[in-house]
């Protein structure tokens, strides 16, 4: 049986379709983000949603030290937002910089141009060998603006077709 890489399993899931969300989170007066498609609600009752996030990033780091994170599901034209918070803007460098931001009940920045905000705390969390996947519950939720969602499928984003 042939061992799967991890390129092998990124070849398979470029055929699987996904929204586009931006985690943000923040310790003290630090704060980060960065584009994910790991993201998926897992349960209504009570409401808990998971991701997971790379272990060498600093958005992960502010997750640990808060114990939170926000999610702004994007909509379809905010592909420049997806890619700069997927790393047009470095790593080390303020991609918040000129983003208008909220806070809900956590304190998370949440980005106020997206579809719909989720401020989320961790309550599991399980540490893999390179990433870490978290639960969160999801404390509060805000709807920003009606619209379609942004969509990602083989390596480009997408808009959703309204079906007429």
């Amino acid at each position: 049986m042939e061992q799967i890489s991890g390129e092998i399993l990124r070849n398979a899931m470029r055929n699987w379709t996904t929204g586009v969300a931006v985690l943000t989170a923040c310790a003290g007066e630090n704060q980060h983000g960065m584009t994910v498609n790991s993201f998926t609600s897992l349960s209504l009752d009570p409401p808990l949603v998971s991701v997971t996030l790379a272990n060498t990033t600093r958005t992960r780091n502010l997750v640990e030290q808060s114990a939170a994170f926000g999610v702004t599901i994007l909509a379809e034209d905010q592909a420049e937002m997806a890619d700069r918070f997927a790393g047009r803007i470095p790593e080390d460098e303020d991609r918040m910089t000129g983003i208008e931001t909220f806070t809900l009940v956590s304190g998370t920045p949440l980005i106020t141009s997206g579809l719909v905000c989720l401020d989320c705390k961790v309550i599991h969390r399980y540490p893999m060998k390179n990433s870490t996947l978290y639960i969160g519950e999801v404390v509060a939720v805000r709807h920003n603006r009606e619209g379609q969602p942004l969509v990602y499928h083989n390596r480009v984003y997408h808009r959703l077709c309204d079906g007429r």
